[in-house]
């Protein structure tokens, strides 16, 4: 990969992994330090990366610098801070788009990172196994499990809308 490559990478992804990132951890800053981690990683790795392998590089390395920031901070944090509430929603509210990103942010993180790749950034199901590491059965698995959740979690449309 050459420079200009590269800068044309930081042009035609930053703002996907920073979505990406963002809607995982809704935090601006660890956002913003996770995604020039991940294009620090890359410069690093300029010459080894190839062109055509830029996007997927770039979204692994987002996935996989996310996680190691979760874990350490939970551990860090501990479990004392994780709320207990009832995992359902029972009210008529008419902000669907509020209700969604609630019932997001309450899944698992392996589960709300592949929603992510395949619902939010479009990614094939073989793509986001090699982004995350997974089989490609496990993926579908979470993704499954994540929208019965969401399903379960937002109940009728009705009590939304």
């Amino acid at each position: 990969m050459t420079v200009k490559e590269y800068n044309q990478a930081v042009e035609d992804h930053s703002d996907g992994v920073y979505r990406f990132i963002l809607k995982n951890l809704r935090n601006e800053e660890r956002t913003r330090d996770i995604v020039q981690d991940t294009f620090e990683k890359l410069w690093r790795k300029v010459h080894e990366v190839s062109g055509e392998k830029v996007k997927s590089y770039l979204f692994s390395t987002a996935y996989h610098t996310m996680i190691d920031v979760i874990r350490k901070e939970s551990r860090q944090t501990g479990m004392d801070n994780v709320p207990t509430g009832d995992l359902s929603h029972q009210d008529y509210y008419s902000d669907l788009n509020e209700i969604l990103h609630t019932a997001i942010a309450k899944l698992p993180e392996d589960q709300r990172s592949v929603l992510m790749l395949r619902d939010y950034e479009g990614y094939s199901y073989q793509e986001i196994s090699e982004i995350t590491g997974l089989s490609e059965s496990q993926v579908k698995v979470y993704i499954y499990r994540a929208r019965v959740f969401l399903k379960n979690y937002i109940g009728s449309p009705e009590k939304v809308i």
